[in-house]
């Protein structure tokens, strides 16, 4: 089995913490999105994940080692493939196009999930959605009475179904699904000016193959700030019997209210964290109040009452009653 992650995107609605990391590297509760999402996959498949590939864009080659090291802290091989040019999911896929045979998992990188399921993988293929209040900004499908998908539509204007496509896939012939890919950009066909995987998916579904819904329980967004934000309180929410506090942090006079994440040398001086806060290794906090927020690495805040509120790394900040989205090696004092 092979798990396929695209995710060469610029994450724009993310900056300023895209502006110096790659958004599915931005740690939750410290682990990286990219990584909570293939050890989520990782433990609903009974098979073994052999290799993991990652379809990036020039990210550079600190961010190439860490890839693979997530691949290999799970047992498989990790290789790296490049997409120059963001022209569509379907697109994205098949620059990996050599590696698309056998049972494969596609993936995208800006989303996280919980469901209680295990991958059937004599089906034909899965494809995992979520009931959506507004699908209109989603790819959807529609289903039989046997549960079985008659219709891909991606951002549809007019209402057709609510069940939102999330950005899973698993396709038990790896190799068909390539060629239906390749027939998309051979013959420039395209849905909202991009290649869709729908698209290719629609195709399948057409010539006899039955593509059955996955649906999770929880879908998680992390394409901006708020929602990472209510991600990390989720994901602490979900592992709040876990202890997710170092040893090696230090508090003078300071409180932790749980759930939080308190990582390596972290030192809390006068100051009350929590509940859902994730705090990156080294980073300070005193003589401050911080709530439902992710401060990274090596960051001092000082001063502040802080509540949904991001801080990426090297952030020096000081005397604020704020909501705020801070970029890394900032410094705001008042």
């Amino acid at each position: 089995m092979k798990i396929i992650v695209p995710m060469a995107g610029m994450g724009k609605r993310m900056r300023p913490h895209t502006l110096t990391t790659p958004k599915p590297l931005i740690p939750i509760a410290g682990k990286s999105i990219v990584q909570r999402l293939l050890e989520g996959i990782a433990d609903s498949c009974d098979e073994k994940i052999d290799e993991i590939v990652f379809i990036i864009g020039n990210f550079g080659k600190d961010t190439e080692d860490e890839l693979k090291k997530i691949a290999d802290d799970l047992g498989a091989a990790g290789s790296i493939y490049y997409q120059e040019k963001a022209l569509g999911t379907a697109h994205a896929v098949l620059c990996a196009k050599e590696k698309l045979e056998g049972k494969i998992i596609v993936a995208f990188a800006d989303t996280l999930f919980r469901a209680d399921f295990r991958i059937d993988e004599s089906q034909d293929g899965i494809i995992w959605v979520k009931t959506v209040d507004d699908p209109t900004s989603f790819g959807v499908i529609k289903v039989d009475k046997e549960n079985v998908i008659t219709d891909f539509v991606e951002k549809p204007e007019q209402f057709v179904s609510d069940l939102a496509i999330i950005g899973i896939y698993y396709l038990k012939d790896g190799k068909n699904f390539r060629n239906e890919l390749q027939f998309l950009i051979y013959n420039d066909i395209k849905d909202k000016g991009e290649y869709q995987l729908t698209s290719a998916l629609e195709n399948m579904k057409n010539k006899g193959m039955k593509l059955n819904p996955g649906e999770v329980s929880e879908w998680l967004d992390c394409g901006n700030k708020d929602s990472t934000v209510y991600t990390n309180q989720r994901i602490l929410e979900f592992n709040k019997e876990k202890n997710l506090i170092s040893t090696t942090y230090t508090s003078l006079n300071s409180v932790i209210i749980n759930p939080c994440y308190i990582g390596e040398n972290v030192k809390l001086v006068n100051s009350v964290v929590g509940p859902y806060v994730s705090i990156g290794n080294n980073s300070v906090i005193e003589d401050s109040v911080i709530k439902n927020s992710i401060v990274q690495t090596y960051s001092k805040i000082s001063f502040a009452n802080i509540h949904n509120s991001m801080f990426g790394n090297y952030v020096n900040f000081k005397n604020k009653n704020l909501e705020l989205s801070i970029g890394d090696y900032s410094t705001q004092h008042n």
